[in-house]
């Protein structure tokens, strides 16, 4: 199986959330995490907001190790026709989804793995996977 980290599970693991440490550690030989480079984005736009300090170091390093050992995914092609789908159906629900977040879910969709996140605006999403490792 494949799973596909969110932001706010990146940023978990970056603080080495013992849940999420543990779930891990028991994944199966075969299984592969990734993130993709929105994700990736994002995180680097968080810590490149923060004062120049000791912390913005600590998280750029901690941040850095992780890149090195998760795959990065480019967005595939495919994931706009999984974004256009998505939006329009959550716009005729009256349902508002970050732009970031739509093609996180997007590019999870066109990959066919399942999303790894705390976000519970994902489970609205038909189709998408999604699992919480922190609970």
């Amino acid at each position: 199986m494949t799973y596909l980290l969110d932001t706010n599970i990146f940023s978990d693991l970056m603080r080495e959330h013992p849940k999420l440490d543990n779930h891990l550690a028991n994944l199966s030989i075969t299984d592969r995490v990734i993130i993709c480079s929105i994700v990736r984005g994002e995180i680097l736009y968080g810590i490149s907001r923060l004062p120049v300090s000791r912390r913005r170091q600590e998280l750029s390093l901690k941040a850095s190790k992780l890149f090195a050992i998760l795959p990065c995914e480019s967005i595939p092609e495919t994931a706009g026709d999984f974004y256009a789908d998505i939006k329009i159906n959550r716009q005729l629900k009256g349902l508002a989804l970050d732009e970031n977040d739509l093609w996180i879910a997007s590019t999870a969709l066109a990959l066919g793995t399942v999303l790894v996140t705390r976000d519970r605006d994902f489970h609205q999403i038909n189709t998408l996977v999604v699992e919480n490792w922190t609970e």
